[in-house]
């Protein structure tokens, strides 16, 4: 064979082994998508109940649409190889991010999700506080178990969802101090819990709902202190019920959009006027917004959705201006009462006067 053919040959042939190699070379990256956007004031598809059903106070009318965001991403053992990695890089409606900016070092998809339901958890905790506190609703606090330990000494006594009232007669506001009593005992000794279980604990429990718990304490794993196997933590309470109803949503990010879904409820004032408003954000119980991640499919996923107007959490802003699709416009959200002074403009038709983001 002529040394040129041959070495045309070879080549061709390195190239192939190439090509095989990276179509199953497998690299340490997850995918991200648009997800579904649910509209916090309309009604969920499963059953036709409204995502934001409110009870035990007046509501109004809202028309329009707040739509919360999502993204979909690759499971924790999803491992693409390098070359739907390359194409994913080059296509603008996948986001390829390292691995460990998703799932902690060994996390696994149950754990992941353990984990975003307890953000939306407390996502929508501080979205009804925020929501309330800007209508000057006031919002109380108990002391909860928040999980027991299987196994400890509270299994079968205590449950996640108790109301702790108080611990040796002693009342309690915080979960600092169910330890401290629960510490002055020696193991074996026996702290009294005063509890309202979780089927009566609500706004309208009281004296009459308490029941005595007594819990024999047993010695920590790594030390000499007494323990009764709880983890306390406080929670708010409401004057009236708020219900989120989505299922399969995780995360943080929803905060924002579903405390201004409550607002509007909780209002005459239509506060959309009948405009498709979308956003993400996640919010704190004094009404300010953080950011988020996945904002580039979440602005995809609104914009496919028929959204015209996008609340981005100031944090986010740069990344977003680079990414928004034709036809959305970026308004900037710092706060919750900053978000409703928008749809406030948006409503009158003074879109100039909007908080805009700086272009990418």
């Amino acid at each position: 064979m002529p040394r040129r053919s041959a070495t045309m040959l070879a080549a061709t042939l390195m190239l192939i082994a190439l090509l095989c190699a990276s179509v199953l070379m497998k690299v340490p990256y997850t995918e991200m998508s648009p997800g579904p956007t649910y509209n916090t004031l309309g009604t969920q598809e499963e059953d036709g109940k409204p995502v934001i059903q409110i009870t035990g106070h007046e509501t109004y009318p809202t028309t329009g649409h707040l739509n919360m965001t999502t993204v979909q991403v690759t499971g924790a053992k999803y491992e693409p190889s390098l070359v739907s990695a390359v194409i994913g890089w080059l296509r603008g409606d996948v986001l390829v991010v390292p691995h460990d900016n998703v799932y902690s070092d060994g996390q696994t998809d149950q754990e992941a999700q353990q984990q975003n339901a307890e953000e939306f958890a407390s996502s929508e905790d501080s979205a009804k506080t925020a929501a309330l506190n800007q209508l000057g609703i006031p919002v109380g606090t108990q002391v909860v178990v928040k999980s027991v330990v299987a196994g400890g000494p509270s299994e079968g006594k205590l449950h996640a969802g108790d109301r702790i009232v108080a611990v040796d007669g002693t009342p309690v506001t915080t979960a600092q101090q169910v330890a401290e009593l629960v510490t002055k005992h020696k193991p074996g000794e026996t702290a009294n819990f005063t509890i309202v279980p979780k089927d009566r604990n609500s706004a309208t429990a009281g004296p009459a709902d308490e029941t005595q718990v007594p819990v024999v304490t047993a010695k920590a794993a790594e030390s000499d202190r007494a323990v009764v196997g709880i983890r306390p933590d406080v929670e708010h309470t409401y004057p009236f019920k708020i219900d989120i109803g989505l299922q399969d949503v995780g995360g943080p990010s929803a905060g924002l959009m579903f405390s201004l879904g409550i607002v509007d409820k909780l209002t005459p004032t239509d506060l959309t006027g009948g405009k498709f408003v979308a956003g993400t954000g996640t919010i704190t119980d004094d009404g300010k917004v953080g950011p988020i991640g996945g904002i580039s499919m979440k602005l995809i996923a609104a914009r496919d959705k028929g959204a015209e107007y996008f609340f981005t959490p100031a944090d986010n802003c740069t990344e977003a201006s680079g990414a928004t699709p034709k036809g959305l416009r970026l308004v900037k959200a710092e706060t919750l009462d900053g978000a409703l002074k928008s749809l406030d403009l948006i409503r009158a038709g003074q879109t100039a006067e909007l908080p805009s983001c700086p272009a990418g």
